[in-house]
């Protein structure tokens, strides 16, 4: 083993069941180095982390530190070894500060706050932080909480950190401050793993790349000699064309007008302030925003899910150019009105799908109103499945298998195809393609632009700027609830669209 190896795992399996989550991996951690972990969702990344960090054990393997064969059992025993893991969900005290929730759980600490704070902001000032140790939690923003997190571990002693998925929240520009911080500790000879599967980042902040395929381990190769064809037919399998086609369509007529929309949930919070815009046939309006800035309610206000407390949607017939008021109406008085909308909710088996019901059953929630007596007209919506089962290469034992047990990847197919059959004339998505695989998310997006392509109005939300630039013809940005600007796609660029998701004020529409 080389000198400067922090960690290594040898011949690492975890099974949950019948299914093998990691397959035989062995893999070396090194001093001074930053690693990305890339793989495909489900391909066992963040579960051969999670042994590292003491979450799971593993059935069978040997992890060596500092070249010791050591045992992990628990979180506080990878602390012991110097190994600390940022999960992609935080796990802070809203009404601490930041000092005490670094200090929360160490038993020999006596609470010192003051010691405390001049401590964490040693840290800071040595790798470049920016937190106020006395901030509370819930006035800080997300990258601000990731900070906290970080700096718990260093706090805590860790020498090799693990950061899961760390820019899935973050803006382009928090990004770029998350690397600065990643570089200052690679420099003071931190071990650092990232969980990723954002090729961009990976090839701007690693030393080298692991690859993981279906919980196997397909091998490590150094990022100034790969790139991001090479990573991805690693991840794959497979060659992949990894371009995203964006023709135009010809005449773009308004679909959807909505004025001074306004909205307020139960707590009497403003999750949207006096939003207008206009989304045209025959284009892909993005949305971009940090999560819980509005993008949900306002997919749910279209749809008659969300009350709305002012303003107006007024939906614009084809050809006849006659003006439809949506505010007020249910979902199933907007559907007899004959809007052609349909909706790909993020809540996929909560609001999309039933999860005990197959395909068949599913198909029937969107025709079931079109019997003509009790009893249900099972053919149409059993052609439909397995037209979609075919189309879209849903894996599932038959028609009849309940979504539920499918994977989240096919999930998302089921429901795309289902909704994209209905013929809609608004085509509302919100994460299509969180948490497939690359050649479904491809699938996904060449259906949007076929879409697009029919004359079609589709409001894409996304969390990926790289998609939402490359997919869209104009972007709608959202900032705490209010639109930040909208931006035409093909002329913006990452770092614009990033600052007026987190600071009101922006380009003029185009």
């Amino acid at each position: 083993m080389q000198d400067n190896s922090a960690i290594e795992l040898r011949g690492i399996t975890k099974r949950f069941g019948k299914v093998v989550a990691n397959d035989s991996i062995s893999l070396n951690i090194r001093k001074g180095e930053i690693l990305s972990l890339l793989g495909e969702n489900g391909s066992g990344k963040t579960t051969l982390m999670n042994m590292l960090s003491g979450i799971y054990q593993p059935d069978e393997g040997e992890i060596y530190a500092e070249g010791k064969r050591v045992t992990i059992r628990s979180p506080k025993d990878a602390y012991s070894f110097g190994i600390g893991m940022i999960h992609q969900h935080y796990h802070l005290v809203d009404v601490f500060t930041a000092a005490q929730n670094i200090i929360l759980g160490l038993e020999d600490e006596k609470m010192d706050i003051s010691k405390t704070n001049e401590e964490v902001k040693k840290i800071c000032d040595k790798y470049g932080f920016d937190i106020n140790p006395e901030m509370k939690v819930y006035d800080m923003s997300v990258s601000q909480k990731q900070t906290v997190e970080i700096v718990k571990v260093l706090y805590r002693g860790a020498d090799i950190l693990i950061l899961d998925e760390p820019t899935a929240v973050l803006t382009p520009q928090e990004t770029d401050k998350l690397f600065a911080v990643l570089r200052n500790m690679k420099a003071d000879g931190k071990a650092i793993v990232i969980i990723t599967h954002k090729l961009a980042e990976v090839m701007a902040i690693s030393d080298n790349v692991a690859v993981l395929r279906k919980g196997k381990y397909i091998g490590t190769v150094k990022t100034c000699e790969t790139n991001p064809q090479k990573l991805t037919d690693m991840m794959v399998g497979h060659a992949v064309t990894l371009n995203i086609d964006r023709p135009k369509y010809d005449n773009p007529q308004p679909r959807i007008e909505i004025k001074g929309l306004t909205c307020v949930d139960a707590e009497g919070i403003t999750k949207l302030d006096d939003v207008s815009f206009t989304a045209n046939g025959g284009e892909i309006l993005g949305v971009a925003a940090i999560a819980g800035s509005g993008q949900k309610e306002l997919l749910e206000c279209m749809t008659g899910l969300y009350p709305i407390k002012s303003g107006s949607i007024e939906y614009i017939v084809p050809e006849s150019g006659e003006r439809k008021e949506l505010v007020g109406l249910a979902p199933m008085k907007i559907r007899q009105l004959g809007v052609g909308m349909a909706f790909v909710p993020e809540d996929r088996l909560g609001m999309g799908l039933v999860g005990s019901m197959g395909m068949t059953n599913n198909m029937m929630l969107r025709s079931w109103k079109n019997g003509k007596s009790i009893f249900f007209n099972r053919k149409n919506p059993e052609e439909l499945a397995k037209r979609i089962w075919n189309d879209l290469e849903v894996v599932t034992p038959s028609t009849e298998f309940p979504v539920r047990r499918m994977s989240g990847g096919n999930i998302q197919k089921v429901l795309v195809g289902r909704e994209i059959a209905s013929e809609p004339n608004v085509l509302l998505t919100a994460y299509a393609v969180r948490g497939l695989d690359i050649n479904t998310s491809y699938a996904i997006y060449n259906l949007l632009t076929e879409q697009k392509m029919k004359g079609v109005a589709v409001i894409y939300v996304g969390e990926e700027l790289d998609v939402l630039l490359e997919l869209c013809d104009r972007i709608l940005v959202l900032c705490g609830g209010k639109v930040s600007g909208i931006v035409d796609a093909r002329t913006t660029t990452k770092e614009e669209v990033g600052l007026m998701m987190t600071s009101l004020g922006g380009k003029e529409e185009k």
